[in-house]
């Protein structure tokens, strides 16, 4: 599968080098795409990484995605890997106010995309490295959308790189595992990540950093 990846940070690249071991074809974008070395990867424009894929990984800080390239994502999948920081992203009234979950607010910006929440649940130092580990018994990532075709695709991808998907819902439930929430970047299997999806409760965040070991 051809992906495009927009974002070449820790979260971006990481997910770029095991996607390519996994046999995927890659073209990542960034604001300086000459910058980019990653073997057997491509470099290139937002633009180019969104028309190359047949899914495209938004890997940015959230408020960048008032620029995604809207128009070269019409009906393309969308995976936001992104999560709100206010000390990053300044203030967004909607977030603060739990009035919009942070995929449901980016997808104003490409409304013609189909949106999947997934990978903004995990550490970049939590990807693994070399060999791919079996999925059974692995680590279980939290996925989210209102296209059900689009999740499995999007599970499929976890499963390329040795993770469990788990289905926490439409993009309405995204909250459940976005940012300081009980399941936010804790590794846990399937039934863990369950249980800590059904418990959260919205405006209830872990301690700052608890996440970081």
């Amino acid at each position: 599968m051809k992906i495009g990846i927009l974002g070449a940070g820790n979260i971006g690249g990481s997910l770029a080098r095991l996607l390519r071991d996994a046999g995927h074809e890659l073209l990542v974008s960034s604001r300086r795409p000459e910058r980019i070395d990653i073997e057997s990867v491509q470099a290139g424009t937002p633009k180019e990484a969104a028309l190359f894929g047949d899914i495209v990984i938004a890997a940015v800080p959230l408020i960048a995605a008032r620029d995604l390239p809207a128009a070269e994502l019409q009906g393309k999948i969308v995976v936001d890997a992104m999560n709100y920081i206010p000390d990053r992203d300044g203030r967004i009234a909607e977030l603060d106010a739990f009035e919009s979950t942070t995929s449901q607010w980016a997808a104003r910006y490409a409304p013609g995309a189909i949106w999947v929440k997934a990978f903004n649940a995990i550490l970049a130092d939590d990807l693994p490295r070399g060999d791919r580990p079996p999925v059974k018994g692995n680590r279980a990532l939290p996925i989210a959308g209102d296209d059900a075709g689009a999740k499995t695709i999007v599970a499929e991808r976890h499963a390329d790189i040795g993770f469990d998907a788990l289905d926490a819902g439409s993009l309405d439930e995204s909250w459940r595992f976005e940012r300081a929430m009980p399941a936010y970047c804790i590794p846990l299997n399937r039934a863990e990540l369950a249980d800590r999806l059904a418990a959260a409760k919205r405006g209830q965040e872990l301690p700052h950093n608890s996440w970081h070991r």
